[in-house]
């Protein structure tokens, strides 16, 4: 039988809080059922407490006391409502520690997850790998913010017991999960009601009790629930691990406590949820795409906002830069009680070791530089230009940015003189000129440039001294807008070289570059 991991984190919805906000760990906190996060002063006074952290139960907190008596007990408690958003992020995240060791998880109850996890103890070297991978799932669950007992066994009831119990991580032998189970009651297997009353009045009071039975007796009286429950209690899964398929998106959120109104309150608990988010996308080995933010605005409002990133990344404080950009630029207008982040995840770029030659930019630091830049300059702004298909040299498109590949080797110093090459600086948009022209002696030539001057900004000025053309250029004649240009190479009295064109439909004239 498949060995199966189980992770269960106690207290989930304590634990979910806690998560998102770690800084009340030190706090008398409770968790109550029936607080709606972001009310005011009295409301949910009825509330039942949920789950209590250690702080509070020390004070004498309980499960089941409302928020009245809760605060009679402790006037300092800080109380919480359950969030679904923070809950539900949770819930992802321990789904996500567990795809990072197997490929075939369950979603369990909230809070409890489980994993195939036949043959992983080969990558586990020690006297014990099973125990070294239960050791290394509770480690890695800790480090996402949710404190996980560890069990293992070959059945889903078995190991979820074994995690359940104080001395995590537990293992339970192979073929020994019936005698693991005997000793529980009854009710932990959850029988339907009348099946239940059917077992207590045969005198079943534990699982040990059902499990002796006779199975052909229990099938022919109790039917196919009845072979399912039985097969249960003898250790056995009468249905197997079903897998759960990866989401397409990632989402972190929090319900506020209070109405925010100013910026800076609100990235600060912001930033906390990007940081969480982009660990997730670390263990899952994604980066961010695109984000979306959803904002809950007081009373019954939403502003929905999306950014798409140039290239993938996983660096907090620049997605939070990116935020603080576009709110600043459209403030929601309302107070916000509520947020959430959605992260379009995408592979990062990868790099490519080499031996001898030098190494390719760091694609993590290369995803970065480029959001930072599209934090500043705005969409659209960035990538690399590429020529497009046309005759107009000012024609192009601007498309993701890819940095050419380092060279296999060094190159070697070349031999001997080297010859200057000439280099067209290209001046975007044209400079307008104004230039005077001769008449040629082909009367059907063009007259070519004597002098060329532009405004004092430009500096461009002088006589010509040699002037080489003209190379026309048509391009759209068939168009409303067409272009029809004559090229001239130019050099002035100063030294300068210069490219300068003339407009054949409106006669202007402009300077395209200069010749370094």
């Amino acid at each position: 039988m498949p060995r199966v991991a189980c992770l269960h984190v106690p207290l989930f919805a304590l634990a979910a809080r806690l998560r998102s906000e770690p800084e009340l760990g030190q706090e008398a906190l409770a968790v109550f059922d029936g607080v709606r996060s972001g009310a005011r002063g009295g409301a949910g006074q009825a509330a039942r407490i949920v789950a209590a952290n250690r702080v509070a139960r020390r004070a004498g907190l309980r499960p089941g006391m409302t928020l009245t008596q809760a605060r009679a007990r402790v006037a300092r408690l800080v109380a919480r409502g359950r969030d679904p958003e923070c809950e539900r992020a949770a819930q992802q995240a321990l789904l996500e520690v567990a795809m990072s060791f197997s490929p075939r998880v369950e979603d369990g109850e909230e809070g409890i997850v489980y994993l195939e996890v036949d043959g992983l103890e080969r990558h586990f070297r020690g006297p014990e790998p099973e125990l070294q991978m239960a050791r290394a799932l509770a480690t890695s669950a800790a480090r996402a913010g949710l404190p996980a007992g560890v069990g293992l066994a070959a059945s889903k009831l078995a190991a979820k017991v074994a995690a359940g119990l104080p001395s995590s991580p537990t293992l339970v032998p192979a073929g020994e999960e019936a005698r693991f189970l005997a000793h529980l009651p009854l009710a932990r297997l959850a029988p339907e009601l009348e099946l239940g009353e059917t077992l207590r009045r045969w005198g079943v009071r534990t699982v040990g009790d059902l499990a002796r039975l006779p199975a052909d007796d229990v099938v022919s009286r109790l039917g196919p629930a009845g072979q399912e429950l039985h097969a249960t209690a003898r250790g056995l899964d009468p249905r197997p691990l079903s897998p759960r398929q990866p989401p397409p998106v990632f989402a972190e959120g929090l319900e506020l406590e209070w109405p925010l109104v100013a910026l800076e309150p609100f990235l600060f608990a912001a930033r906390s949820a990007l940081e969480r988010l982009t660990r997730r996308l670390e263990t899952c080995g994604l980066a961010c795409a695109r984000l979306e933010l959803s904002l809950r605005l007081e009373p019954d409002g939403y502003a929905e906002r999306a950014l798409d990133l140039p290239a993938p990344t996983r660096d907090a404080k620049t997605l939070l830069t990116l935020v603080r950009l576009d709110l600043e630029g459209r403030p929601p207008g309302a107070p916000v009680v509520g947020f959430s982040f959605i992260a379009h995840p995408d592979r990062p770029r990868q790099a490519q070791l080499s031996l001898f030659g030098p190494p390719e930019l760091s694609p993590d630091r290369l995803a970065t530089t480029l959001a930072r830049l599209f934090a500043l300059l705005g969409p659209g702004r960035v990538g690399s230009p590429r020529p497009e298909d046309g005759h107009r040299p000012e024609r192009f498109a601007l498309v993701e940015y890819q940095p050419p590949p380092p060279p296999r080797v060094r190159p070697a110093s070349a031999a001997g003189p080297v010859r200057g090459l000439l280099t067209a600086r290209v001046l975007r948009p044209p400079i307008g000129l104004e230039v005077l022209t001769a008449a040629r002696p082909d009367a059907a030539a063009p007259p070519c440039p004597t002098s060329v001057r532009s405004p004092r900004s430009a500096g461009i000025g002088g006589a010509v001294r040699v002037a080489s053309g003209p190379w026309t250029m048509e391009e759209g004649w068939w168009t409303e807008s067409p272009a029809a240009r004559e090229y001239w190479d130019v050099e002035l009295a100063d030294g300068g070289l210069y490219r300068i064109f003339r407009d054949r439909t409106s006669g202007e004239w402009f300077a395209d570059g200069i010749y370094d």
